[in-house]
């Protein structure tokens, strides 16, 4: 059976850092490509970043761009997520998800497994 669970979600001021972890169990993360998302309130669940399954090459919505920065640790079979510099327009629910020997994508329909979903609250 396949779990991803999120941790590291909080309530943060604009400006602080937050490091999300995704740890994965049955599946091995480093034979797929890994994706964070995110879903406000009232609004669609949107792209974030994500790692292609080889770990070279890693993709970033333009709003998050030099900002944040995904990760894995194969040995921990866990991804990550850095954020620095955190808005409130950052603020939603962060959703870890994975795409079985992909190269990373920022549709939410080439994904296979997503977790339950950490929640980040980031006040101005």
């Amino acid at each position: 059976q396949v779990q991803l669970v999120e941790s590291g979600g909080g309530l943060v001021q604009a400006g602080d850092s937050l490091r999300l972890s995704c740890a994965a169990s049955g599946l091995t993360v480093s034979r797929y490509a890994m994706g964070w998302f995110r879903q406000a309130p009232e609004k669609e669940r949107e792209f974030v970043a994500a790692i292609s399954w080889s770990g070279g090459s890693t993709y970033y919505a333009p709003s998050v761009k030099d900002r944040f920065t995904i990760s894995r640790d194969n040995a921990k079979n866990t991804v990550y997520l850095r954020m620095n510099s955190l808005k409130p327009e950052d603020t939603a629910d962060y959703y870890c998800t994975s795409q079985p020997y992909g190269s990373g994508s920022a549709s939410p329909n080439a994904y296979q497994y997503w977790g339950q979903g950490t929640v980040v609250t980031v006040s101005s």
